[in-house]
């Protein structure tokens, strides 16, 4: 073997005819895949898991365009050899596979990342074999004896060969004569076996041979792992809902579209990037509720928008008070202009006099009596509301139409969608129609208006929902708050789950709301804003401190928008739009608070006081908020923050900015003193101030 083995160098060297062509190419593009099912016994490698994995990648993990996802693979073999682990990764359609090298960093655990460019599907895998060439540059290194140096050096000449074999061009002739080199050197006793070795070990030649390992005993993990790809708005955005009809500006008055667009400067200057309207569909008479939600309407009772449907038409239609379509179109025109998209809500479901309910009666459950069975959700009764039946015969027919209504949207402009209760529709309907929207429309973003229970909320996050809404509005205490947002953060639901957290909605005014005190409006805004990369809240209720319940032990507002009219300040100063207007600020310039990942609670030995810190991807943006969740009294406490967290040493001084007063403060060591009086503010969101000139010297701005 040795002397076929040197034969081949010798012809190599003298440069014969053109070499046979490499069966595999490592880097770059991939060779055609192979079957993932290991069909032959000699293949060692082990791969025993690949992360992120969501339910054994029936689902997929979610990112966004230009964000890097780590892949962590759990990769070894028998024994001692050296395992070669690579990531690929390709977006789905493409022919063309990208593949990495994955680094070991202990506990046979390997790393890699990479970014997808723009919006779309994607999979990855992992690819894993036994490197010869690399189990046998490790042993190398380890030997000392003489002998073992000069047996090991004919052995790598073997591989290094072997490696030539499968290399074309200059690799192919510097490989050729390394092994040529190594195996006329393991013969010459004269040449010192220090010298033998460390040209064994020459890093130049390594990474050349390297470059054309053996992958025929390659194992591939058993799964094509998918990824959603989404753009940036799916992680980051800041929500503002409110009611067209309210939206005027006399008292009394049936607001329109035109006066939605004539409040757009007023939303965009306080910093939201979505204005979320209700729906906007002509809306049922049959039976219409009345004010606070009466069983009976009266006359020029408005009803709910959310009971969908009358003589006018369906979903497809605009109710006429507000306007026409092309009054829409004009509205997410001048949206876009001022950097807002228009979010619309769907709500699959009809008012007993909507067309569908003559059209396609199969599309609703009767009862004995010949009536249709309306929704409910005990003690609550929606006599205004039909649900679909998912169960109908008629059910392919149904689902085309309810996802011809979001393609009749998207055709007007619209590329963001609320989605109402959708955990009373049929799951398999959602994972089918958002993969066929966002196949076409990869921009188009969903949001999951389920305030259900979690495994029920997480399913639908991984049927394909951008975001989802949470039960934050239910969290207020330091605990409920700690132990929920750590939740949020942590693997496996951090991968696809994204909240989206509410202080306020039409149908949901807390408790802790209902007693109008300004501090706990301002905390529960904050809180929302910094914890969550996605936030936001009905207004103008919340802004004007809206406080009344419709009755004890009530949620509803008192004289809700959700049945009649309302009439609004639309100052710009009002209430708390000048607070509002700092925090989105805020938001938008510190990339800190524009992702979930980092969010990390800090000690504080005061239970009224919540503390956290979340920081950029590379590490130069820190914000640490805190807040006081007493409305009433003023709060102090130690928090603890170990300055070399943030990339500063212990023993000198450091500056904390409060982005919303500009107070700064000069903390020192790792337990730090904070006082909060919720009459004045009843937070701080502390940047942290430092410029590292190099790695001896910190300009502090002190």
């Amino acid at each position: 073997m040795a002397s076929k083995g040197l034969s081949f160098l010798r012809d190599v060297i003298a440069g014969p005819g053109a070499p046979p062509a490499p069966p595999t190419q490592a880097g770059g593009e991939q060779r055609a895949p192979q079957p993932l099912d290991v069909a032959d016994g000699r293949a060692r490698a082990v791969i025993d898991t690949v992360r992120p994995m969501v339910d054994g990648g029936r689902f997929a993990a979610k990112r966004v365009a230009g964000e890097r996802i780590d892949i962590e693979a759990h990769v070894f073999t028998d024994g001692h050899d050296v395992p070669r682990v690579m990531l690929q990764w390709w977006k789905e359609g493409s022919e063309r596979r990208e593949e990495l090298p994955m680094k070991l960093r202990y506990n046979d655990e390997w790393h890699a990342h990479f970014v997808a460019p723009a919006p779309g599907r994607y999979r990855y895998t992992v690819a894993a074999w036994v490197d010869a060439f690399e189990s046998w540059h490790h042993e190398l290194e380890r030997r000392v004896e003489p002998d073992d140096i000069r047996i090991a050096a004919r052995v790598g000449a073997l591989e290094i060969t072997a490696a030539a074999e499968r290399a074309s061009g200059g690799d192919r002739e510097e490989l050729a004569a390394w092994a040529l080199a190594l195996e006329e050197g393991a013969a010459d006793t004269l040449l010192d076996a220090s010298a033998l070795k460390a040209l064994a070990l020459d890093e130049q030649h390594a990474a050349t041979a390297r470059r054309h390992p053996d992958r025929r005993l390659e194992t591939r993990f058993g799964v094509e792992l998918p990824l959603m790809v989404e753009r940036e708005r799916a992680r980051f955005s800041s929500w503002y809902e409110l009611f067209p009809r309210s939206a005027g500006s006399a008292p009394g008055g049936h607001g329109t579209l035109a006066d939605v667009a004539a409040r757009l400067p007023l939303i965009a200057a306080m910093g939201f990037d979505i204005v979320y309207l209700p729906p906007i569909h002509p809306i049922g008479r049959a039976q219409r509720k009345g004010r606070n939600n009466a069983l009976a309407a009266e006359a020029g009772d408005v009803g709910s928008p959310w009971a969908i449907g009358a003589e006018e038409g369906g979903h497809k239609e605009i109710l006429p008070e507000l306007g026409t379509l092309a009054d829409f179109r004009a509205l997410v025109a001048d949206a876009a202009t001022l950097g807002l998209e228009v979010a619309l809500d769907i709500a699959f479901q009809c008012a007993p006099d909507h067309p569908y309910v003559k059209q396609h009666p199969s599309w609703f459950r009767w009862r004995p009596d010949g009536s249709v069975q309306y929704a409910e959700n005990p003690p609550k009764k929606y006599q205004d509301i039909y649900p679909f039946n998912f169960e109908s015969e008629d059910w392919p027919a149904l689902w085309n139409e309810l996802k011809s209504v979001i393609d009749h949207w998207i055709a007007q402009g619209v590329k963001v969608f609320r989605v109402d209760n959708p955990h009373t529709k049929s799951f398999a309907f959602w994972e089918w129609a958002i993969n066929e929207v966002t196949r076409a429309h990869p921009e188009v973003i969903f949001l999951a208006e389920a305030f259900t229970r979690p495994k029920v909320m997480h399913r639908l996050a991984k049927l394909g929902y951008s975001q989802s809404y949470t039960y934050f509005t239910w969290r207020n205490s330091k605990e409920e708050l700690t132990d929920y947002f750590t939740e949020l953060t942590k693997p496996p639901g951090v991968d696809y789950f994204r909240p989206n957290v509410w202080p306020n909605t039409p149908d949901i005014l807390h408790a802790s709301l209902q007693g109008g005190l300004e501090p706990t409006f301002k905390a529960r805004l904050i809180l929302a804003a910094t914890l969550a990369a996605s936030y936001g809240i009905y207004g103008p209720a919340y802004e004007l401190t809206e406080y009344r319940p419709r009755g004890p032990s009530s949620e509803e507002y008192l004289d809700s928008e959700k049945y009649q009219l309302r009439h609004w300040n639309w100052d710009p100063d009002a209430g708390l739009r000048p607070l509002i207007t700092r925090v989105n600020e805020i938001r938008r310039t510190n990339p800190a608070l524009q992702d979930n990942r980092s969010l990390k609670f800090l000690p504080i030995d005061n239970a009224h006081l919540i503390a956290y810190m979340k920081q950029s991807e590379d590490g130069s943006n820190v914000i640490v908020t805190v807040v006081n969740l007493d409305p009433w009294n003023a709060q102090a406490g130690w928090l603890a923050l170990d300055p070399r967290d943030l990339g500063l040493p212990d023993d000198k001084p450091f500056q904390m900015h409060d982005l919303l007063t500009d107070q700064r403060f000069t903390w020192h060591g790792r337990r730090h003193y904070v006082l909060l009086e919720p009459h004045r503010m009843p937070a701080h969101v502390l940047a942290v101030r430092w410029r590292l000139r190099d790695e001896r010297d910190f300009d502090y701005y002190l």
